[in-house]
């Protein structure tokens, strides 16, 4: 009887040692997908406080081209306000759509394409949409890992237990942006 009492007790302790291994991996993995997205957060900050330099640089050349200007200060009003990773994915996109336009009006200004200021910082802001894309892939890929761990047995039924809730995927939802890019020398 004692030996069927202490098989009992350690089939309930490797249970209960299993249950806790499992929540606390998704509790490492949900904090890893939260430390993956303040990396990409981490330079849209940065994105977001090189545009209005950006703008201001090339505000003084492109006298006539308000509109275009204003559009990419909109876009970047917009994505600093969004809260959610789909609002956030979406305002990105509107942002990268106006300053692809933005730089197609400034293939019209050459004297503002050799200026040393603007050049740099169009360097800066090329160097930050790479960490961007860096960023996106490593968050991606955390999330991946997450929402794996979430549905598969045994470690689903933990997670329902402790309401652990598959997290979304930053991804391109405007068809445009799939596109590949056409070039031209007509």
């Amino acid at each position: 009887m004692d030996i069927v009492l202490i098989f009992f007790l350690v089939i309930v302790v490797a249970f209960v040692v299993g249950v806790i291994a499992m929540y606390n991996g998704l509790v490492r993995l949900r904090n890893q997908v939260k430390n993956a997205w303040s990396q990409i957060d981490v330079q849209l900050k940065r994105r977001h406080d090189l545009i209005p330099n950006l703008m201001e640089t090339a505000k003084g050349y492109m006298k006539h081209e308000k509109e275009t200007l204003q559009g990419v200060v909109e876009a970047r009003s917009k994505a600093l306000g969004a809260g959610t990773v789909r609002e956030k994915s979406q305002a990105e996109a509107g942002l990268n759509n106006a300053m692809s336009q933005f730089y197609l009006v400034v293939e019209n200004y050459p004297d503002l394409k050799a200026n040393q200021n603007f050049l740099a910082l169009q360097e800066e802001l090329t160097s930050t949409e790479n960490k961007i894309a860096f960023a996106r892939q490593g968050y991606n890929d955390q999330v991946l890992f997450f929402n794996n761990k979430i549905e598969m047995f045994p470690s689903n039924i933990i997670a329902g237990m402790f309401s652990f809730k598959k997290s979304d995927f930053f991804e391109i939802e405007d068809n445009s942006e799939r596109e590949v890019p056409r070039v031209s020398f007509s």
